[in-house]
């Protein structure tokens, strides 16, 4: 279990040098001038001392602190197997054992002591007779698994006289020696800590200078004792401080759990490199190429690697990584395999010589090459993003002298590397936000040739969309390890930071252009920029160059470590740890105080199911979990599980991403009885306990990771392989569609279709979209087009009535392009068509069909002899035309959308069957055009002029789902594209857990998909605009994060699913089982619980201090205690059948209470202050039950269930709107061809209703 304890800095502290007796030959041999030739000796380095944690004997009872873990392999036997450089007995040199001289010194695993040596010295050990200045460098060790250890070495030269090591301080003095030697201090961590882990062996060199030799390895023991103890911190903006005198120290945090620490100069390749160098080298590991770094200092080569490498995320290098090859490594680069590895300049010429293929980087002289030429021939970064990065790079401040110029000398040197740490970590944050943007412009497209469904990546199509100069780059690059590791994530809809910034720099055109699933095409904008050459409109204005990139300034905290204790004794090294628990709970307490006052001002939440937990987004609430996170670890470390595991509760309830699972499962395994026992009794415990057991139990399931390409079949297709083939293709994603689609190709034959038939519908399919693609229309054609109209099909040359040209269809509109003197004819647009008919037209002895179209806005009547064309047309024209009316009626654009994919399915099915019968099968695609005849398609007037807008929350899933809650939460309308994420949003919960978000200023979607469990959502409520609760069918409520979208953080003290939330001054939740929690929001802790007796409670509301809450045969008000003070029951006619109470609304002013039931078409009218009056029924028309209710302004809104099946098309369902003082129906709204499941208003402007899965839109009223 040592892997799942987050890992201390220190991992292990290992001595390198020469033994005292080769010292003594060396000293003696010199003294009788065995080597008077001046060229300095090389000597084999050997590992003199290994220094690992626990630094306290088990004697101590440290064998409770680290009970669990792999026995660490021994030093000695180690040394034995392999015969590398003996182990210099203590006392013959700087050597120290734990425990005593005979004991076996234990070194952690994935530590190879055999290439150390060489590692430590990679230019060789050498004896010179002249001083040489403490050198530094820095190293990576990677596993078979890819795990990485990072060392960072100190060379400190030392005279030597007499094999001994010589020292000169203030205790005496001697004979100054005239040779040196040097040792090495290798400080191992499992965290790129290369800056923290440099300043640290720095603060040790002050020691070393000044310290006597007897004290030498005390000084060295304490040091690496001292950070054994310092923990790393957890992922977040929580960084750890530590003093090491002369010099404070500070850990920057990952800024989530799948990122590592950044802790160096990510602007060293900037010093280094121009940026169309950087590009080159980033190109070259982006194809998985040979590459070799080459510099005359060692740290360089680590350094500029690691940035490199940091550059590339969230692509990941999955090849050998040795960043410093020591001398007798060279053959390392004769290996076959893509690699990444760093050499001394010394050696250039050589490595250029004797490889081939190699991409030499010269990080001295900031040049780039191939082993074979002097320039690199491999595909270059597409020319736009390549661009974009360089123009951000001309905008670095990377001197901070500049930056420091206008400033005082700072007098205090920790100030003033506080202020130089600053800069540095906001430089880094630019620079890494700019490699990012890098491989967003990269990789944007990547995410539409993606089917999720079954995990299918069209690499032929991704690559058919790029231009012909990027295809050779793109070609490389789809066949690399990285890239394969990257699909597997975005097909596992991962969000990180590359799908953060992918959707937040969308322009407004690409998103509302994904909103409809439109068949590729060129745009008309996109064709001007293809001939103008302007590379940079191929990306998002909001990634343009010219536009900055926006750095939301992230709040940081630092903590403070306590001093370290003065002895290493176990009770030193507890005292220590029990100070540190001590300051992690005061920082608990402040940080939660100072939330609850700024908590103050905002209201709270309360819940009608499940508990309700409310989250600060100031920055103290950021870091608190950071600290509970902190304090479970140093328990855990001290054997005090009872306490760690309510820290890690705590934890799971604030931020579910950093909670150490395999930790408290092996914390939950190692207690014992009594400890058992007084965690039952602690039901937050007990809850944590149960969690952890119960998924121990589950099968462990392995994550589908695979990644698919297309392949056509090769067997023939029934209708459920076929509608997976076709999703797959990526040809259209619609399960209705497709399986319409399977009726047109089988036709009169076996209801399955032929491997051969699909091949050739698939070929004609791409092959008229790579047509489009060269579309050549003149640009006076353009100029008469809309920048967002596609050219979808093109007929033939063909005589019409406004003479000789083709006829092109784009989704608005028909037109026609002359012949001769080109020139633009619009025939009509699609909302104008009037009729449209085949006739015939006489020409010589014959008569040839024509098509002929009547619009409103022409009174002749446009006639095109298109010959054997004019059947297709003829269908195609109509069924864009009955498409148009239906978007224009229902509001709703996806229609039109639709209606285009079946016109170009018509075609293929055409084109692909060459029969007589080929026009009634692709009549089976007609499905507009058959709805317009068999179904009235005239939308009532009032419901035309309230609606305003349709969207589909389902757009990007292969079946519509059920819009089971919605959720608008305010914002800034006026935002830009760069602030969009101000903008209000709408929060839409669908079936099985899943949440769609859209921007609800342009309704446009923002995130197609972010999971939150699996089972039905039931409720939904925003805080403070930065997180959404969602309470949820498995009885836990999920909260979403507004700016990462992301939920990581879980409440799960309801047995019971959670029916509703809301909002008031204190936090109540409650469940279907009558459970009500009140919570208090600060310290996330049940103020209090009482039950009511009722059969299922579904929602709750506050009124003036009560809790009135909706129990199925009753509506109850609560007084604060919890007692009833009101009940109003079924009337007696609905309580001998199965109805109950699906929704209230309380009109106070008027003392009107508003019931609606789920099998009644009635509502019910109590009034609350008169309870001697009846009640009231208000009948609802054209409806079988009440499924939800709103209040906006002074009406009340109704959503119901309609009467009667499901039919395509018709309007079922029914949105009411009821005026509360006449007690009247006012409007009647039909938008949906299924029950009305939610309803919520958007700052009583509009209202949004939401549908079962039939129909699974979503409608935005108007509101008068």
């Amino acid at each position: 279990m040592t892997d799942h304890l987050p890992p201390a800095l220190l991992e292990a502290c290992v001595v390198v040098g020469v033994p005292a007796d080769k010292l003594r030959e060396l000293f003696q041999s010199s003294q009788q001038g065995a080597n008077n030739n001046g060229t300095p000796d090389l000597l084999d380095p050997e590992v003199l001392h290994v220094l690992a944690p626990p630094f306290v004997s088990k004697e101590h009872a440290w064998s409770d602190v680290r009970p669990f873990g792999k026995r660490r392999r021994s030093f000695i036997k180690k040394k034995r197997e392999r015969t590398p450089p003996r182990i210099v007995p203590l006392g013959e040199g700087l050597v120290c054992r734990r425990g005593g001289g005979s004991e076996d010194v234990s070194v952690p695993k994935d530590i190879d002591l055999i290439a150390l040596p060489q590692l430590c010295f990679p230019g060789g050990l050498q004896i010179t007779n002249e001083h040489r200045e403490e050198q530094f460098h820095f190293l990576v060790f990677t596993d078979l698994f890819g795990n990485q250890t990072h060392g960072v070495v100190m060379q400190c030269p030392r005279p030597i006289m007499e094999g001994k090591f010589f020292y000169q301080n203030s205790h005496g003095s001697a004979k100054v020696p005239n040779l040196y030697s040097a040792y090495a201090f290798c400080i191992i961590s499992k965290h790129p800590y290369y800056t923290a882990l440099k300043d640290c062996l720095s603060c040790l060199l002050v020691q070393l200078r000044t310290c006597r030799l007897s004290d030498l390895e005390e000084r060295v023991k304490e040091f690496a004792a001292k950070l054994a103890l310092v923990p790393i911190p957890p992922p977040g903006q929580l960084y750890l401080m530590f003093s090491l005198r002369p010099l404070t120290i500070v850990l920057p945090s990952r800024e989530d759990k799948d990122r590592s620490a950044v802790d160096l100069d990510l602007h060293l390749p900037f010093l280094c490199f121009r940026p169309q160098q950087v590009l080159q080298v980033l190109s070259c590991l982006l194809q998985e190429q040979r590459v070799v770094l080459f510099s005359a200092d060692w740290a360089k080569l680590t350094l500029v690697a690691e940035s490199f490498l940091l550059f590339l995320k969230p692509l990941s290098w999955q090849h050998p990584y040795v960043p410093v090859l020591a001398q007798g490594m060279l053959d390392f680069l004769m290996a076959p395999t893509a690699f990444l590895m760093g050499c001394h300049v010394s050696h250039y010429e050589e490595v250029a010589t004797e490889t081939n293929d190699l991409i030499l980087v010269n990080i001295d002289d900031g040049s780039a090459s191939t082993s074979c030429s002097e320039t690199i021939e491999w595909p270059e970064i597409p020319l736009a993003a390549a661009d974009c990065f360089t123009q951000r790079c001309l905008s670095l401040q990377v001197h901070f002298d500049l930056r420091q110029c206008h400033s005082a000398t700072c007098s205090d040197i920790n100030e003033q590397r506080a202020q130089r740490r600053m800069w540095q970590c906001n430089l880094n944050h630019d620079i890494q936000r700019i490699a990012l943007e890098l491989m967003v412009n990269i990789f944007r497209d990547v995410s539409s040739h993606l089917n999720y469904e079954h995990r299918v990546f069209n690499s032929k199509e991704f690559l058919k969309s790029r231009d012909s100069a990027e295809q050779p780059f793109y070609q490389k690059v789809l066949e690399t390890h990285i890239f394969h590791s990257f699909l597997k994530d975005r097909l596992n809809r991962k969000m990180d930071a590359f799908t953060r910034m992918e959707l937040n720099t969308r322009s407004e055109a690409q998103r509302m252009k994904a909103m409809l699933e439109n068949p590729r095409r060129p745009t008309m904008q996109e064709i001007q920029a293809r001939r103008s050459s302007l590379m940079t409109e191929r990306l998002p204005s909001s990634l343009s160059p010219a536009v900055a990139l926006r750095t939301p300034p992230k709040a940081i905290n630092v903590f403070k470590l306590p001093e370290f204790p003065a002895s290493l004794s176990f009770h030193s090294v507890q005292g220590y740890y029990s100070e540190l628990i001590q300051q992690l709970g005061k920082a608990i307490f402040y940080a939660q105080t100072e939330d609850s006052a700024l908590l103050a001002r905002y209201p709270c939440f309360l819940s009608s199911q499940l508990p309700l937990f409310t989250f600060s987004s100031f920055p103290f609430f950021l870091f608190f979990c950071r600290y509970y996170y902190l304090r479970g670890f140093i328990n855990t470390l001290c054997s005090r599980r009872l306490e760690a595991l309510s820290d890690f509760q705590n934890l799971y309830k604030t931020d579910m991403a950093i909670f150490p699972t395999q930790l408290v499962t092996w914390l939950v395994d190692s207690l014992q009885k009594e400890e058992r026992q007084q965690a039952d009794r602690r039901p937050e415990l007990k809850r944590l306990i149960l969690k952890v057991t119960t998924e121990n139990e589950k099968p462990l399931v392995q994550p589908d990771d695979h990644v698919k390409k297309f392949e056509l079949p090769k067997t023939h297709l029934q209708q459920e392989e076929f509608v997976r083939c076709v999703q797959e293709s990526g040809i259209v994603k619609d399960v209705a569609i497709i399986q319409r689609l399977f009726d047109a190709l089988t036709v009169g034959q076996q209801k399955q279709v032929d491997p051969e038939l699909f091949r050739v519908f698939y070929t004609f399919w791409k092959e008229t979209e790579a047509e489009a693609q060269e579309v050549n229309l003149p640009s006076e054609v353009i100029d008469q087009l809309d920048n967002s109209e596609c050219v979808y099909k093109l007929s033939s040359c063909v005589k019409t009535s406004h003479g000789v040209g083709k006829i092109a269809m784009t989704q608005k509109r028909l037109f026609l392009i002359t012949e001769g003197r080109l020139g633009f004819l619009e025939i009509a647009k699609f909302r104008d068509i009037q009729e449209v008919k085949i006739s015939s037209a006489p020409f010589l002895l014959l008569r040839i069909p024509s098509l002929h179209i009547h619009t409103c806005s022409r009174t002749e009547v446009f006639e095109a002899n298109l010959k054997t064309e004019t059947d297709l047309w003829n269908l195609v024209v109509k069924e864009m035309w009955a498409g148009r009316k239906m978007a224009d009626q229902h509001k709703d654009p996806q229609y039109m959308a639709q209606a285009l994919t079946n016109v170009l399915l018509m075609d293929a099915v055409v084109g692909c069957l060459q029969t007589q019968g080929s026009i009634y099968a692709a009549s089976k695609l007609a499905y507009f055009d058959k709805v317009k005849h068999e179904v009235p398609m005239m939308v009532p007037k009032t419901t035309s002029e309230a609606l305003k807008h349709k969207i589909n929350p389902s757009l990007n899933m292969a079946e519509t789902q059920t819009v089971h809650a919605l959720l608008y939460t305010p914002g800034q309308l006026s935002c830009t594209d760069s602030d969009r994420d101000r903008n209000p949003k709408l929060w839409v919960a669908l079936s099985g857990g899943q949440v769609v978000v859209f921007d609800a200023a342009s309704w446009s979607m923002l995130q197609d998909c972010i999971q939150v469990g699996a089972s039905q959502l039931k409720c939904m409520v925003g805080l403070n605009q930065e997180q959404v609760w969602i309470g949820s069918q498995d009885s836990v409520i999920y909260i979403i994060d507004t700016r990462s979208m992301s939920c990581n953080k879980q409440l799960t003290e309801h047995r019971h699913e959670v029916t509703g939330l809301t909002v008031d001054n204190r936090d109540h939740q409650s469940s279907c089982d009558g459970t009500i929690l009140q919570w208090d929001s600060s310290s996330l802790k049940v103020k209090r619980q009482f039950k009511i007796d009722c059969d299922c409670l579904t929602s709750i509301q506050i009124h003036d201090g009560a809790l009135w809450c909706c129990c199925g045969d009753s509506i109850v008000a609560l007084k604060k205690n919890g007692t009833p003070q009101r009940r109003v029951t079924l009337p007696d006619d609905l309580q001998g059948v199965p109805s109950c109470f699906s929704s209230f609304i309380l009109v106070q002013e008027r003392g009107q209470l508003w019931t609606g039931c789920t099998n009644s078409g009635e509502l019910f009218l109590w009034y609350t202050k008169d309870h001697d009056t009846p009640f009231k029924r208000i009948s609802l028309p054209v409806s079988s039950g009440v499924t939800c209710m709103i209040r906006v302004k002074d009406q009340i809104w109704v959503g119901c269930r309609g009467v009667g099946g499901l039919c395509d098309g018709q309007l079922r369902s029914q949105v009411l709107i009821v005026d509360p003082e006449s007690q009247v129906v006012e409007k009647e709204l039909q938008a949906h061809s299924d029950s009305v499941q939610s309803l919520c208003s958007a700052e009583d402007r509009y209202v949004l209703s939401g549908s079962a899965h039939h129909d699974g839109k979503i409608a935005i009223w108007k509101v008068e």
